[in-house]
């Protein structure tokens, strides 16, 4: 494929064109550019490509690339996600934005996790004719996996996807990872009526209610511990963290206001309305006490937890390739919702999730070669 650019030259431009995802207008910008880039590389290679822009985040897209032969079904996706998340331009001593090699690494935002998996693929794809595929080859390419995952969440746009197996390529060291707890992030907002400090009983103290509501969600934490158990993760229970807390405005004046944000890590299998209901369980009596001074939002969509057959057939595929065996991650990944698909879905791809958010990201020089090939024999042994 001499019109296609080099892998390198296609690492340096997927770290050149900046996708960075975040909550904050200032730091946020569109993933066009490395969509735009991926789809001449994916049509050049053959395949045939389709760009949708997303309901929830204008401005942001999805890319599927698709090769079906004739009178085939099922077959293998290749999944990533084009943002990344902002940089700290404190603490790079590189810059981000270009493709730097320098002690057996290369260096740029993007390069571990995760913009560079598509040159692993686009270079593993390069020298397989794919005409002589027998069953569907997918590339899929998401937005806004650092911050709600919207791009995973509208993947029923695309209806001809229905794959057998998935692989995300998130950065594992091509070590498959077959499941990881989900991740909730809420926000508790207290409202309660001010008056002056010399006579609490004018008024409602919000912190004081928030002391009952962080009561009631210290013993849903014990009772996380005692009734849920899977041995498979380092921490084998769902984890609720109180992250910040901030209220009132001044010593003689009682609260009217305070608010907490707090992170929740279900385990795989728990249901979103269960995890929800344990909540609000837990927060009645407060309500009761004071009827309407409790509010819960979600900071953004649930993320349910993942996790995929130990026996599956991509599972043992993989770990017969790569030599790794299979094993959990601590970190969030977009299988949930590719497996949602119906498909078995594994998360796996070159760099180290070590690398991940990092100054001065990196991937390993001498991991390229045998991740290619690894990605290469893989697309041959369930498509070819």
């Amino acid at each position: 494929m001499s019109q296609l650019p080099s892998f390198l030259q296609m690492y340096r431009e997927l770290i050149g064109t900046p996708s960075v995802s975040c909550l904050d207008p200032s730091w946020d910008t569109s993933n066009l550019g490395v969509i735009d880039k991926l789809s001449t590389w994916l049509r050049t290679l053959g395949f045939q490509v389709s760009v949708n822009e997303l309901e929830r985040q204008q401005g942001k897209y999805n890319l599927l690339a698709s090769y079906i032969p004739p009178g085939s079904s099922g077959g293998l996706l290749l999944a990533g996600h084009t943002d990344t998340v902002p940089w700290d331009e404190g603490r790079w001593t590189r810059d981000p934005f270009e493709l730097t090699e320098a002690d057996g690494k290369l260096f740029g935002l993007g390069s571990a996790d995760m913009k560079g998996f598509f040159a692993f693929v686009i270079e593993a794809l390069r020298h397989i004719d794919l005409k002589q595929l027998k069953k569907p080859l997918y590339i899929l390419a998401t937005a806004d996996e650092e911050t709600t995952m919207a791009g995973a969440r509208e993947l029923n746009k695309f209806g001809q996807l229905k794959p057998d197996f998935a692989i995300i390529g998130e950065p594992t060291q091509m070590t498959p990872v077959v499941m990881h707890k989900g991740h909730l992030t809420e926000s508790i907002r207290v409202t309660g009526k001010s008056g002056h400090s010399s006579n609490p009983a004018a008024g409602i103290n919000a912190i004081e209610v928030m002391h009952d509501v962080i009561s009631e969600l210290r013993e849903l934490q014990t009772h996380f511990q005692k009734h849920y158990h899977d041995g498979h993760f380092a921490v084998p229970y769902p984890t609720l963290n109180f992250g910040n807390i901030h209220g009132g405005d001044a010593a003689n004046r009682i609260c009217a206001c305070c608010e907490m944000h707090i992170d929740l890590r279900p385990l795989p299998g728990m249901k979103m309305n269960e995890l929800y209901g344990l909540i609000d369980s837990r927060l009645a009596t407060v309500n009761a006490k004071y009827p309407g001074a409790v509010c819960l939002e979600h900071m953004h969509e649930p993320i349910p937890g993942y996790a995929c057959a130990a026996d599956a057939a991509i599972v043992s595929l993989v770990q017969e390739i790569t030599g790794n065996a299979a094993e959990p991650a601590n970190y969030c990944t977009e299988a949930p919702f590719v497996q949602d698909l119906g498909c078995q879905t594994i998360v796996m791809g070159p760099g180290s999730i070590a690398q991940a958010h990092q100054p001065d990201e990196f991937i390993q020089l001498d991991e390229i070669a045998p991740a290619q090939a690894q990605l290469r024999t893989i697309v041959q042994r369930v498509c070819g």
